[in-house]
């Protein structure tokens, strides 16, 4: 019988969602869709002193911002579940309500002879790491150090029974099997080995707060919510071995799922991974969402705010270490579904690219209509003061949207078809407005004043560039005198489009006005 493919992301509430992180999310999404399965979310807070307040929601919002909605473990209100019903089954999915669960599987790997209750204090490691570094070495908790430390391996039994009744700074670890070899399986990196005695007992369970670790706690999470394939950040390649032997340890074998780890989003500059400091430092957003940190007021940009749509981020991050196998580039979030697949995502890490990223939204801002375009400048429009006619924005955004990156560019690429300019550029007015130039751009401007033609851009700009050539003016004189007067700048829109846009009344005040402003 085939295996319900059943995946999860499994985020830490320890701060804003990375963007690595959100391809994780989406990478799974993907899969799980395609294979017709199962999307899991489930909230791994069993590090209780990196909690951060207004994270786990973050988290959530960030997804369905980018369109990517759990098939378990979150409810319609966008909270995490935490009774099970018939679609949640396997509720709570905030791991810290689930602490009893682990215990009994903590002690059931001691039981087995698995794992073993070590009863060191954070001294008595420090001490024993000093040790190693006085003699060139480095500390490994494993067979051979185990000896000299103190666990229910090395202490007499009475001596184990007192401290486990009378004390709680204990742990339970799991007992690394001595010169054997973990032969492991990654759906992205292939056959992978690893001999046990490089590796150290790691903690599993932790008497003080009865939390689990990651390593425990993910594993029985795993196999009870029947999760088919870990796919995770390389990060936790190095704890791949342990979670095998977990399997191993517990009987698992058979419903182990597949693992693949993903490679790391790459800084733009340089070598390693990228991080905030590198988005702070280059000027662009390194989390999906805006983020105020709760306990230093401290903002961090996000492509929301910034004005990327969800669609092009989603699909900039996808090509972030997969591609389709040819030159197709813009996919929905649907189409990814159709093209993914985990033999094409690359073993190699990818750099982030911030000019790809803008390019992703140009594209995606110019297949969005004219009309939905309109719908999102208008508010923008309003935030200014701006009351004008929907039928008038329009057309100015059919006139400037193959110039704009984002929605935001609208207003600083057109500013000047909803107010007059209140200045004029230096530069431009030293180049362009001088007494034998404007004397010929005034002269055209009454041609544009007296033209009783068709008020549409073709027939005006086409009457005036016979006007100016008949006249054998020098054009792109008196075409930037004329801009001046209008934009305020010698860069803009044509002459005859700005024209049949705000009206003659309207020229023939900007007119007057740059003419009273520069004293001509």
């Amino acid at each position: 019988m085939e295996r319900r493919t059943r995946v999860r992301f499994a985020p830490s509430p320890t701060g804003p969602l990375h963007m690595g992180g959100v391809r994780t999310a989406l990478y799974n999404y993907l899969y799980a869709k395609q294979k017709g399965g199962d999307f899991i979310l489930r909230i791994e807070d069993t590090d209780s002193h990196r909690f951060v307040p207004g994270a786990e929601e973050y988290i959530i919002e960030a997804l369905r911002w980018c369109g990517i909605y759990p098939d378990e473990g979150v409810d319609a209100a966008g909270k995490i579940v935490q009774i099970p019903d018939e679609r949640h089954p396997h509720a709570p999915y905030r791991q810290s309500e689930r602490k009893d669960i682990y215990r009994q599987y903590a002690e059931e790997l001691v039981a087995k002879g698995a794992a073993y209750y070590a009863f060191d204090s954070a001294q008595d490691l420090d001490s024993a790491r000093a040790q190693a570094e006085m003699h060139g070495q480095t500390f490994i908790y494993n067979r051979a150090t185990r000896p000299g430390m103190r666990n229910s391996l090395s202490l007499d039994e009475d001596s184990v029974k007192d401290l486990l009744e009378n004390t709680t700074d204990w742990t339970i670890r799991f007992k690394m099997p001595e010169n054997t070899v973990v032969k492991m399986d990654d759906m992205i990196r292939g056959h992978i080995e690893v001999n046990t005695d490089t590796l150290d007992d790691k903690v599993l369970w932790k008497r003080a707060d009865c939390l689990p670790t990651y390593h425990l706690a993910n594993i029985v999470d795993d196999h009870l919510m029947e999760i088919s394939e870990v796919i995770r950040g390389e990060e936790w390649l190095p704890s791949l071995p342990l979670h095998y032997l977990l399997y191993q340890a517990f009987g698992w074998e058979d419903t182990m799922p597949r693992f693949a780890h993903l490679s790391l989003l790459l800084k733009p500059v340089g070598n390693g991974k990228l991080s905030k400091r590198d988005g702070d430092k280059l000027g662009f957003p390194v989390f999906p969402l805006e983020w105020t940190n709760p306990e230093t007021g401290e903002k961090s940009r996000g492509y929301r705010e910034d004005g990327y749509f969800p669609e092009a981020f989603v699909n900039m991050l996808a090509m972030l270490g997969w591609n389709p196998g040819d030159d197709r580039e813009l996919f929905s979030l649907d189409e990814l579904v159709q093209a993914f697949s985990m033999e094409k995502v690359q073993k190699a890490g990818a750099k982030f690219n911030p000019e790809k990223a803008k390019w992703f939204n140009k594209e995606y801002l110019r297949k969005k209509t004219d009309e939905e375009l309109t719908d999102l400048f208008i508010p923008i429009l309003e935030e200014k003061g701006i009351d004008t006619s929907r039928d008038y924005v329009l057309k100015v955004v059919t006139l400037i949207k193959e110039r704009a990156t984002f929605v935001a560019d609208f207003w600083d690429i057109a500013s000047y078809l909803f107010v007059v300019p209140q200045e004029y550029n230096e530069k431009d007015v030293a180049k362009f407005w001088k007494p034998e130039n404007y004397t010929l751009a005034l002269q055209a401007a009454g041609f544009i004043k007296g033209y009783n033609g068709p008020w549409e851009k073709e027939a005006l700009e086409s009457a005036l560039e016979e006007f100016i050539r008949g006249n054998e003016w020098p054009m792109g004189k008196v075409m930037n005198c004329l801009r001046l007067a209008l934009v305020g700048a010698s860069s803009g829109l044509g002459i005859a489009d700005i024209v049949t846009l705000i009206g003659k009344d309207e020229f023939a005040r900007r007119i007057d006005n740059i003419v009273k402003t520069l004293s001509v």
